[in-house]
């Protein structure tokens, strides 16, 4: 375990943004974890828990306590079953998968953050979500004191929810445990229709493991969501807001709003959310676009990514307060001209949009 007084964390970031803590511990082991979490909690410090960095928005004056960065590494495959500690490398951890030839997460290939983060966010992308595969989660349970192990159901998962971020004051994640698929080398069924044109076949098609993977790595990168230090693009948090979901009367309203701003023959994307519900989810993106947010808005030091809208970026020189500005002038445009707030994706510490 390691132990620094006034420490940057900034650097721990992938917008590479935020003051410093007044604590920063980094525990290579479960016990370590627990050990620099019971600790605060006894001394009533506050406490902040880093993975990746790769969704966290920290003030410019830091964090008045105990920074925890969970850097403990395990990855373990019996069969099918995958175990991961919350400190592996998401990305690093699908390759393995691939290369091992088994299927149910390789289009989260390229996500930036640690394995510990997946499920609290129920990560997802390119029509897979870490919620389908997910079996378990080891957790330290702040309230009890022990450390417990959630099925999938107890885990409450929804559109980039769990119980985990219901709780986020409550639960530290130790381990993920997933349940693969051996499928002789061949991909999940695609389910994001970008995916299965860049591979010319039709959704629900599976394709080989390495072709899925790295094909989403070329679809993210020109999106400028792979991190690159030297591509500004990728000084973010990939996607800053979460897909808006509506209710029947507010997708009603939402269609009016759309017809009398850029006209009747235009149609908003809309899909099921997802739930059983008759909620319907739209584009984040689409919206921030329509309400004239275009790529590379901005001209301050924080803009919108020049290749993805949905992205708000560090051009190098930015501090959290610009970014915060960016962020609240996206979000009233949007709700001026839709009638939609949009919600931030990242976690923000110290800090509020």
């Amino acid at each position: 375990m390691q132990l620094l007084n006034d420490a940057p964390l900034a650097p721990l970031t992938t917008f590479r943004l935020g003051g410093p803590a007044s604590r920063l511990v980094t525990a290579t082991t479960d016990d370590e974890v627990i050990a620099a979490v019971r600790e605060a909690d006894d001394a009533g410090t506050p406490l902040l828990i880093i993975g990746g960095g790769s969704n966290l928005v920290i003030g410019d004056k830091g964090f008045d306590g105990t920074a925890l960065r969970i850097a403990t590494t395990g990855f373990s495959l019996d069969g099918t079953r995958l175990e991961l500690a919350a400190g592996e490398v998401w990305t690093d951890a699908v390759a393995r998968t691939v290369e091992a030839g088994l299927a149910g997460i390789e289009c989260l290939a390229g996500i930036p953050g640690s394995a510990g983060a997946t499920p609290i966010q129920n990560v997802g992308a390119y029509g897979q979500d870490v919620s389908a595969t997910v079996t378990e989660v080891v957790a330290y349970d702040r309230t009890t004191r022990e450390t417990v192990t959630l099925t999938n159901a107890e885990c409450a998962f929804s559109y980039r929810h769990s119980r985990f971020k219901e709780h986020p004051e409550r639960y530290v994640v130790l381990r993920v445990r997933f349940g693969l698929e051996d499928a002789d080398g061949l991909s999940a069924p695609l389910r994001y229709a970008e995916t299965a044109r860049a591979l010319g076949v039709g959704a629900g098609d599976r394709v080989p493991l390495a072709a899925a993977r790295e094909t989403v790595l070329k679809l993210r990168a020109g999106k400028g969501m792979v991190l690159d230090p030297e591509d500004h693009d990728t000084w973010s948090a990939g996607s800053f807001f979460t897909n808006p979901i509506l209710g029947p009367e507010q997708y009603e309203a939402f269609l009016a709003r759309v017809a009398g701003r850029l006209g009747p023959d235009v149609t908003p994307p809309a899909f099921p959310a997802g739930d059983g519900s008759d909620r319907v989810k739209t584009s984040a993106a689409w919206l921030i676009d329509r309400a004239g947010f275009t790529k590379g808005y901005g001209t301050g030091p924080a803009r919108i990514s020049t290749k993805h809208t949905l992205a708000l970026t560090n051009r190098g020189e930015a501090t959290t307060e610009d970014l915060l500005a960016l962020a609240r002038e996206v979000v009233a445009g949007v709700r001026d001209a839709f009638g939609i707030t949009l919600v931030n994706e990242p976690v923000t510490v110290g800090v509020e949009l």
